[in-house]
Parts: C-alpha cells; sequence; structure tokens
C-alpha cells in the first residue's frame, strides 16, 4: 500500500469518525472483521490514535493498539513501541503470533504490552483492543494501588456498554495493580477475565492508564470513548465533592 493510499484512507475514516462520532451510538451495528480489509485496519487505528491524542488520551508515546487479524491461527496487528499515537504511520504497527513474534518485518519491537493484547484476544473474545493514558484514567486508578473497582452511578453513557440497557444498571470499572512483569500481569488480567466477576469492556492499570476492547474495532473504540467519559465525569464528581468538604 503506497503512502498516498495510505493518507487517503486515514483521511476517508477520520471523517468516517467524525461524522458518526467514532462508534458512540450503541445502536450501531458493528462491522465484522474481514480478511480482506486487513489493510485497512493501519489506516483506521492511525485516524483514532490522531483523535486519541487530540482529546489528550496518548500523551506523549503513551498507549498502544491492536486488531485481530485471524483466530486460526491467532494473528495481531499490534503498534510498534515507542511512537507517538498521534501521527502513526503504516511503519509503526507490525503483526504478531500467538507467541507475540513479530511477522515478515525481522527486528520491529511490538509494543512491550503486548502480552495482554493477546490475553485479551484469546480468553477474552476481544477482536480490537485500545489502551490510552488520559489524566482522569490515571488518577482514579491512584485510589486503587493494590487493585479494586470504580463506581459509576446514576450516569446515562453506561448505556454505550456492552449488555447495559438502563443507567440503572450497576456499573464498574476493575482496577489492576501494575507492573513491569508483562508476562506476570497478562496472568493477572487472564484470572480478571476468568474470576467468578469477570471484568468486561475494559480495565484500569493502577498509576498507568485504561484498556478498553470489544468484539470488533468499532465496539472497543466504543467502549473506550465510553469509558473515558465516564471515568472523567466521576473524577470531576470526586474533585467538586472533596473541594466542597475540605478537612
Amino acid at each position: 500500500m503506497t503512502n498516498n493510499l495510505f493518507e487517503r484512507r486515514s483521511a476517508r475514516l477520520s471523517m468516517t469518525c467524525l461524522k458518526h462520532h467514532c462508534g458512540m451510538n450503541a445502536n450501531l451495528a458493528p462491522t465484522p472483521i474481514e480478511p480482506e480489509d486487513a489493510d485497512d485496519f493501519t489506516a483506521q487505528l492511525a485516524a483514532l490514535g490522531a483523535e486519541y491524542h487530540r482529546r489528550g488520551w496518548t500523551p506523549g508515546t503513551g498507549g498502544n493498539f491492536s486488531v485481530v487479524l485471524s483466530r486460526e491461527p491467532l494473528r495481531l496487528l499490534v503498534t510498534v513501541s515507542g511512537v507517538p499515537k498521534g501521527t502513526l504511520e503504516e511503519s509503526d504497527f507490525v503483526e504478531v503470533n500467538a507467541q507475540g513474534a513479530t511477522r515478515g518485518r525481522p527486528g520491529a519491537q511490538p509494543s512491550a504490552e503486548t502480552a495482554i493484547h493477546l490475553v485479551l484476544a484469546r480468553f477474552g473474545g476481544a477482536g480490537a483492543v485500545l489502551h490510552t493514558h488520559s489524566v482522569p484514567a490515571t488518577v482514579l486508578s491512584l485510589d486503587h494501588p493494590d487493585g479494586g473497582w470504580v463506581e459509576f452511578r446514576g450516569l446515562e453513557m453506561v448505556k454505550a456498554l456492552a449488555g447495559i440497557e438502563t443507567p440503572a444498571t450497576k456499573a464498574r470499572l476493575r482496577v489492576l495493580p501494575n507492573s513491569q512483569d508483562m508476562a506476570a500481569l497478562a496472568v493477572d488480567v487472564r484470572d480478571a477475565l476468568e474470576s467468578s466477576d469477570p471484568i468486561r469492556w475494559g480495565f484500569l492499570l493502577a498509576g498507568h492508564g485504561l484498556y478498553a476492547w470489544g468484539h470488533d474495532l468499532a465496539e472497543a473504540n466504543r467502549h473506550l470513548e465510553a469509558l473515558e467519559f465516564l471515568l472523567e465525569v466521576t473524577e470531576r464528581r470526586d474533585a467538586r465533592a472533596a473541594a466542597s468538604h475540605p478537612i
């Protein structure tokens, strides 16, 4: 795919995101992943990366994204390590197999957190995974350095999360302790997926950021946008409550 074609696809998909609010409408049917669409995924992720950076969700080189290209055998398209997410190019993506080894690009270094993406794809049914580092997500996660939950109460936006039809439904987001040991962290994520109260839609890493996923990229993006909104409202509400009741 030429750079010009990549740029045209990125521009077209950016306009689609703006038109449809990047999947925020929970009633829109998500587009299934088709093998022949694989060439478009880099452009779609680049368009989303630019939007997330504009919103302040991926400062510096923070964040990483992936899309499942095939289930059998498992193949992911994932962002490479250490690149700004606001200016992603075709060369900023690499394919990995079920073991996290790169395919077709010797020397390319996939995201350090690829193991988490693989676990979510294998055991969480994720077709796409999006990871961001917004201020509200990080601030709220710091309240639970050893793990816990962030609860969302009385907020209409919870209906954008799969399986929730009314804001009266109890919705909460798991916080997992952060670690620099990616293999151990991947085990923690799998345990959280398979627990009696399994994680859904996403989770927070304490002092780190938000992971969100869906069965395809449209749903993953919808979940990410909804969770970022819910986290920002919760963080602002908590801050206002603390200011009105000083110690």
